[in-house]
């Protein structure tokens, strides 16, 4: 892995499981990473997203990443101004190379919304890919597991789906960028 450092900027590679990208995310500021727990967490805000076809749209709102070395999905905390929101993807956990968070998209998400209520999303997306990819049963196995832990975390309002946690992040985000010295590419 390559040395991280907290402010650089990173960019964000969402892959599909035939290794074709799918989504990718100009900047992601790093703001903690610990490889004892394998989590590394990033913020942006109105960030470009490129689609795989080359449509090209902005976030709307701060945004908290949570990117795990162990687990198969990640986690996006969004400032929004009804609440915060989380949206998970169930994917692989991440490579960094070349200043790049690299993971594959396993298309099934879970949206959590401000009164903690949620929903997993995109099912038949994944029955789709599950297809037309042929994802190993580890694969399928895997994802429905952490798919289960994911929702049991999301039950129990862990770290990670703490709202408290966001917003103390989307104020370290908002002091690194307005440090803007400390913030390279």
């Amino acid at each position: 892995m390559e040395k991280l450092k907290i402010g650089h900027k990173y960019q964000i590679h969402s892959y599909k499981h035939n290794g074709q990208i799918y989504k990718a995310w100009d900047e992601a500021v790093l703001l903690k990473f610990d490889f004892k727990n394998g989590i590394l967490v990033f913020g942006n805000n109105c960030t470009t997203v490129t689609e795989k076809d080359g449509h090209k749209w902005q976030t709307k709102e701060p945004a908290i990443l949570y990117f795990f070395l162990n687990k198969w999905y990640n986690i996006i905390g969004q400032y929004k101004q009804r609440g915060i929101c989380y949206y998970c993807n169930m994917a692989s956990p991440i490579i960094i190379e070349d200043n790049t968070i690299k993971y594959i998209d396993y298309d099934l998400d879970v949206r959590v919304f401000p009164n903690g209520s949620f929903k997993v999303v995109d099912k038949n997306e994944y029955n789709y890919h599950k297809d037309k990819f042929k994802y190993p049963k580890e694969i399928d196995y895997i994802i429905k597991k952490e798919l289960n832990n994911l929702i049991s975390e999301i039950r129990t309002k862990a770290k990670y789906f703490n709202n408290e946690e966001i917003e103390k992040w989307v104020k370290y985000y908002f002091f690194l960028v307005d440090n803007k010295e400390s913030i390279t590419n």
